[in-house]
C-alpha cells in the first residue's frame, strides 16, 4: 500500500488531500504524544518495542512516517523495513531495514562482533556475506535460531552506538515465522541500548505468535478518525451534508476517505443487495491496492469472493453457494479463506460482510459483466423461490431482465411503490427501470410515469422530474382532469425551482382552463400552486384573490388539502395589514396541523411551509421553530430533498432573529448544501440570503460580503421575494462590514416602492429602521429622521415588535441633537424588542441607550445599559456588536475583564490569538489563517471575537490598527 494515499490522516482541503505533498496530520494527537514519550525513553538507554495495530488503510504507515521524522528532529538514526505477502525469504522485512546499512559496515562487523557472530549474521544478510571470515558454528537448530537471534540482538547494540537506533517494520502480520520469532526474541530479551523498535500490523491478519507477542508489547491501536477529524480533514470546501457522506461510507478510515473523496459526488453507498451503485471509478492506486488483496486468494475463494459480492454486502453462505454454483463445504471452505485474508469478517450469526464496501466494489468489478448478469438472473430466481421481498429481488432483477418481462416490471413497481415514502430517489430508479422495460404501447407506462415524475420531484431530481412531468402531460387524454391536475402541479414545482417561474405559472393557467369544474379538487389543486406562486412574487393581493374564490374544504377535499390551503391563508392577511385576521387563520391552522398525522403534510409540504414563514414573520418564533422542525422532519422521511432548502432557511432566519447564530448558522448551511446539490438559483438564493444574515450578525464579515456577492450572481433584480430579501442580506453585510453608502443604496434596492414593497412588513421595518441608524452616523439627521417618519408610520398598522424598532430608528435620528430623548427611546424600544424575543435588536437598542446616555452624561445608565449589551451579544455569538459594546463601556471607565491578565501576552492577546492577530495583519483571510496555523475555520472566528473583544475593535482594519501601536 502506498504510503502517502494509504496514511493520509490529515488535510486542509480535498485538493491537498488528493495532491501530491503529505497533508499536515489531522487528529491521532494521542499516537504521536505516545511516540514522544516512547523516543525520549528510548534515549535514556531503555529499550522499547511498540506495536501499531489497525485495519488496511487506518493510517499505521503515515504514524511510523511520522514516527521517524520526530526521531530524525531528535537525530536519532532510523532503519525501516516492510514484509510483503508474497516474499518468502526469511527475516525478508529484518533484511529490507538493515541490509543496506550493514554494505557499510561489514569489514568492519567482525572485529566488533566476532567472527562466529558474524558468519551467523551473513546467512541471513547478504551484505555480510563477503566479509564473513569463516564459517558460521554448527549447531543444533533450536541452539542455531537462539544464537542467531543473540548475535541479531549484538548487532542492533552496535547499530544503536553511540547515537540510538529507530527500527520501523512495517507489515509484519505478512512476515514469516522466522521473523516473529525474532522479534519475540528481542521482546523478551532486550537489546542494551538507545533502541526503539516499532511494528505494525492488522490485527485480523496476524498469526496466533504475532498476536501473542503484540501481548507483550507497548500496543497503540489505529482506530478510525472521528467525524470532527473527517471534516478537518476534508477542509471547509467540503459542505456538511458531504462530509457526512463520506463520514460514513469510509467509516472515519483514511485510505478509504480518500478514495472516496477522489471519486466525486458517489461516496460509496450500496443498493443493499446489488451492484454498488453509487461508487464510481475507483483511483489507480486504491483500485491497485484492492486488486492486490484479492489476487492473492484461491481461485475457489475468488469465486466465492465475487459471488458474494453480487448477493450483498452481508451475506449468508447458502445463497452465496448457489450464486457461485458450488457446494456449500466447498463455499465454507473459502468463507475460511477470506475471513483469514480480511477480505470478509463474521457478522450476525451464520452470515459475513466485507470489511468495507469498496473491498466488495472491488471483487464485484473484478468479475466479467456476463457472469455478473447470469449470477443476478440466478439470484432473483432463489430470492423468488424463498418468497423474498420485492424490495430484495429488485436489484437482481433490473439487471438481468429482458424487455417485456412482466414479472420483472411488477417486482420493480412493487419495490418502488414500497420505498417510495421514504427513499424517493431508489423509487425513482426503480420505476425507470420498470418503464425501460415496458413495451411503448402499454397504459400502463401513464401511471408509471406520474409516479416516476413525483419520485423525481420530492427527491430533488427536478430536470429529469420536470421533463417527465412534460412528457406526461403530453400523452395523457384533455379530458383526464385528475392526473394532468397532479402532472402539472409538480411540473410547476419544479418548473420554478429551474428558475423558470413565468413559465410554471402560464403551464398552471392553461391546465385550469382545460376544468370546466372550477370547484373541483383537481381546479382547487391548481389554484393552490397558483397561490404560492403569487406569494413567491410578493403579490400577496393576487394570492387573495384566488383564495377568495376558494372555499375552506369541500366534499371531495383529501383532508390534506384542507390542511394545505389553512396554512396559505394567513399570509396575505398579514401582508395587507390585517393582523387580527393574520393571526386567527394561523391559529386555526396551527391546530388543524397539530391534529393532522405526518402523511397529511407530506402530501402538501411546499404548500404548508408557508405556516411557518408566516408566523416567523409575526413573531412568533416558538411555534414556527416547532413547525419548521417538524417539515424537516417530514421532509427527511419522506426523501423531499427539494423541500429541504426553503424549510431550513426559515428555520435559520427564526434562529437569527432568536439570537442563537450558532445553531442558526448550521441551518444555514445545511439549506445550502441540499440547494447546491438541487442546482436551483431560488433554492440557493433562500439559503445563502440565510448564511450572509448570520455571518454579518456574527461579525464574519469577510464571509458575508462573500456570500453576498453570491447573491448578486444569482440573477437578482426579478420582482420576487427572494430576490428582495437577497438585496436587504447583502445590505446588511455591505452595513455591518462599515461599507455604509453600499450598503444603502442595496438597502434602498431592496425596499422598492414602500407603498408596493416586495419585502415581508417586518423585514420591510427593519430596513427603514438600518437606514434610519446609517444617516444618523454619515451625519444627517435630516435623512435620519425621514426614516424614523416612515418607520412610525409603517409601525401603525403592524406588530407590537414593529413599534420597538419604530422607537429604536427614532433613537439614531435624535442621536445627536437629543441624546437623553434618544435614550430613552432607545430604552423603551430594547424592553419591546426583548418581550418579542429579538434578542439581538434587544441589545442593538441598549447599545444606542447606552451611547446616547453617555453623550448626556448619564454614566451610571450608560454602563448598565452597555453592560447589557455586551452580555446579550456575547451571548449570542454578535462579535463585532459585542467588540462596540466593550469599546463604549472602555469610554465610560469600564474595565472589561479579559483585556489584560497573567497570562496575557502582546496588546492583552494570548499566544495564538497574537498569531491570528498578527496574519489579519498580513492581509491573510480565515481560511488562509486556518491552513497556517492548521486550525478549522470555527476556530479561527472564534478566536476573532476575543481578538475585537479584547482590542476593542469591530473590523480586521481595526486589528490592524491596534497592532500599529505600541503595546
Amino acid at each position: 500500500m502506498d504510503r502517502r494515499v494509504g496514511g493520509a490522516t490529515g488535510a486542509s482541503s480535498t485538493a491537498g488531500m488528493t495532491g501530491d505533498v503529505d497533508p499536515p496530520l489531522v487528529g491521532r494527537r494521542d499516537v504521536l504524544h505516545d511516540f514522544r514519550q516512547l523516543l525520549q525513553t528510548a534515549a535514556d538507554g531503555t529499550f522499547r518495542f511498540v506495536g501499531l495495530a489497525g485495519d488496511p488503510g487506518a493510517g499505521k504507515t503515515r504514524l511510523l512516517d511520522e514516527l521517524a521524522a520526530e526521531a530524525g528532529r531528535r537525530d536519532l538514526p532510523v532503519l525501516s523495513g516492510r514484509a510483503t505477502e508474497f516474499e518468502e525469504m526469511p527475516f525478508s522485512a529484518v533484511l529490507d531495514a538493515l541490509d543496506d546499512r550493514l554494505e557499510t559496515i561489514a569489514k568492519e562487523l567482525p572485529d566488533r562482533l566476532g567472527a562466529p557472530a558474524a558468519g551467523l549474521l551473513a546467512t541471513i544478510f547478504p551484505a555480510l556475506s563477503g566479509a564473513a571470515t569463516g564459517d558460521a558454528e554448527t549447531l543444533a537448530p533450536a541452539t542455531g535460531r537462539y544464537h542467531l537471534y543473540r548475535a541479531v540482538r549484538r548487532l542492533l547494540e552496535e547499530l544503536a552506538s553511540p547515537d540510538g537506533l529507530v527500527l520501523i517494520l512495517d507489515d509484519v502480520h505478512w512476515a514469516d515465522e522466522s521473523t516473529v520469532e525474532l522479534l519475540d526474541h528481542l521482546a523478551r530479551h532486550p537489546p542494551r541500548g538507545r533502541i526503539l523498535a516499532a511494528v505494525a500490523h492488522r490485527p485480523a491478519q496476524a498469526s496466533p505468535r504475532l498476536a501473542a507477542l503484540m501481548e507483550i508489547a507497548t500496543r497503540i491501536p489505529v482506530s478510525p478518525l472521528s467525524e470532527a477529524e473527517v471534516g478537518e480533514l476534508l477542509g471547509p470546501e467540503t459542505n456538511r451534508a458531504r462530509r457526512r457522506a463520506l463520514y460514513e461510507a469510509s467509516g472515519g478510515n483514511p485510505f478509504y476517505l480518500d478514495a472516496l473523496a477522489r471519486m466525486g459526488t458517489g461516496v460509496g453507498t450500496l443498493d443493499g443487495t446489488g451492484e454498488p451503485t453509487e461508487i464510481g471509478e475507483l483511483p489507480p492506486a486504491v483500485r491497485a491496492a484492492l486488486g492486490m488483496e484479492l489476487s492473492g486468494l484461491s481461485a475457489t475463494a475468488l469465486l466465492v469472493a465475487r459471488a458474494a459480492a453480487v448477493v450483498a454486502d452481508e451475506f449468508e453462505p447458502g445463497l452465496v453457494a448457489v450464486t457461485a454454483e458450488t457446494s456449500e463445504d466447498l463455499t465454507l471452505e473459502a468463507i475460511n479463506e477470506l475471513v483469514a485474508r480480511d477480505v470478509v469478517r463474521p457478522a450476525a450469526p451464520g452470515r459475513f460482510r466485507f470489511r468495507h464496501p469498496l473491498v466488495r466494489h472491488a471483487a464485484y468489478e473484478s468479475a466479467a459483466a456476463g457472469w455478473r448478469h447470469a449470477v443476478h438472473a440466478r439470484i432473483a430466481a432463489r430470492l423468488a423461490d424463498l418468497r423474498a421481498p420485492a424490495t430484495a429481488r429488485a436489484p437482481h432483477v433490473e439487471r438481468s431482465a429482458r424487455i417485456g418481462d412482466q414479472t420483472a416490471v411488477a417486482t420493480l413497481v412493487e419495490a418502488a411503490r414500497t420505498v417510495a415514502a421514504q427513499a424517493p430517489a431508489t423509487a425513482a430508479h426503480w420505476l425507470q427501470e420498470a418503464l425501460r422495460l415496458v413495451p411503448e404501447t402499454l397504459d400502463m407506462r401513464l401511471e408509471l410515469l406520474l409516479e416516476l415524475a413525483r419520485a423525481q420531484a420530492v427527491s430533488g431530481r427536478i430536470t429529469e422530474g420536470r421533463d417527465t412531468a412534460r412528457e406526461l402531460l403530453r400523452l395523457l387524454p384533455p379530458d383526464d382532469f385528475a392526473r394532468r391536475a397532479r402532472a402539472a402541479r409538480l411540473c410547476g414545482i419544479m418548473e420554478r425551482q429551474l428558475d423558470r417561474p413565468h413559465e410554471a405559472r402560464a403551464l398552471l393557467l392553461d391546465e385550469l382552463r382545460r376544468i370546466p369544474d372550477t370547484q373541483a379538487p383537481a381546479a382547487i389543486e391548481l389554484r393552490m400552486r397558483l397561490v404560492t406562486e403569487s406569494l413567491k412574487r410578493s403579490d400577496f393581493r393576487a394570492a387573495q384573490a384566488v383564495l377568495d374564490l376558494m372555499p375552506e374544504s369541500a366534499d371531495g377535499w383529501e383532508p390534506s388539502l384542507v390542511l394545505a390551503v389553512a396554512a396559505v391563508r394567513p399570509m396575505p392577511a398579514y401582508a395587507a395589514g390585517r393582523i387580527d385576521d393574520a393571526a386567527r387563520y394561523a391559529t386555526e391552522a396551527a391546530g388543524l396541523m397539530a391534529a393532522a398525522p405526518d402523511d397529511h403534510l407530506a402530501d402538501w409540504l411546499d404548500t404548508d411551509i408557508w405556516l411557518g414563514w408566516l408566523e416567523l414573520m409575526m413573531g412568533r418564533y416558538a411555534d414556527a421553530l416547532q413547525h419548521f422542525g417538524r417539515f424537516v422532519t417530514v421532509a427527511h422521511a419522506t426523501g423531499q430533498s427539494s423541500m429541504l432548502p426553503h424549510i431550513m432557511a426559515g428555520q435559520a432566519r427564526t434562529l437569527t432573529m432568536l439570537g442563537r447564530l450558532g445553531e442558526a448558522a448550521a441551518a444555514a448551511e445545511e439549506a445550502a448544501e441540499e440547494a447546491r446539490h438541487l442546482r436551483s438559483n431560488e433554492s440557493l438564493g433562500f439559503a445563502v440570503t440565510q448564511q450572509c444574515l448570520v455571518a454579518s450578525w456574527s461579525g464574519d464579515h469577510e464571509s458575508a460580503l462573500r456570500l453576498g456577492e453570491e447573491l448578486v450572481g444569482l440573477g437578482l433584480g426579478r420582482r420576487e421575494w427572494w430576490a428582495a430579501m437577497a438585496l436587504y442580506a447583502r445590505g446588511m453585510a455591505l452595513v455591518h462590514a462599515g461599507r455604509l453608502d453600499e450598503g444603502a443604496e442595496q438597502l434602498l434596492d431592496a425596499c422598492g416602492d414602500i407603498s408596493d414593497a416586495r419585502l415581508d412588513p417586518g423585514t420591510l421595518m427593519a430596513c427603514c429602521e438600518t437606514l434610519a441608524d446609517v444617516e444618523a452616523t454619515r451625519g444627517r439627521p435630516q435623512d435620519a429622521t425621514a426614516w424614523a417618519n416612515r418607520a412610525d408610520m409603517l409601525a401603525r398598522t403592524g406588530l407590537e415588535t414593529n413599534g420597538g424598532f419604530a422607537m429604536l430608528a427614532r433613537a439614531h435620528a435624535l442621536a445627536t441633537s437629543d441624546p437623553g430623548v434618544a435614550a430613552e427611546q432607545a430604552q423603551a424600544a430594547a424592553v419591546i424588542l426583548d418581550e418579542g424575543g429579538m434578542r439581538i435588536q434587544a441589545g442593538r437598542a441598549r447599545l444606542r441607550a447606552g451611547i446616547a446616555y453617555t453623550a448626556a452624561g448619564e454614566r451610571a445608565q450608560a454602563r448598565a445599559e452597555l453592560g447589557a449589551a455586551a452580555e446579550t451579544f456575547a451571548e449570542c455569538g454578535a462579535r463585532t456588536l459585542h467588540a462596540q459594546a466593550v469599546q463604549a463601556q472602555r469610554r465610560v471607565g469600564v474595565r472589561v475583564p479579559g483585556a489584560t491578565g497573567r497570562s496575557a501576552g502582546p496588546y492583552g492577546l494570548s499566544r495564538r490569538e497574537f498569531e491570528v492577530a498578527t496574519l489579519v495583519a498580513e492581509g491573510c483571510t480565515n481560511q488562509q489563517i486556518a491552513e497556517r496555523l492548521f486550525l478549522s475555520i470555527r476556530t479561527v472566528e472564534t478566536h476573532l471575537s476575543h481578538i475585537f473583544a479584547k482590542l476593542g475593535v469591530s473590523s480586521r482594519v481595526g486589528i490592524v490598527s491596534a497592532l500599529n501601536q505600541n503595546p
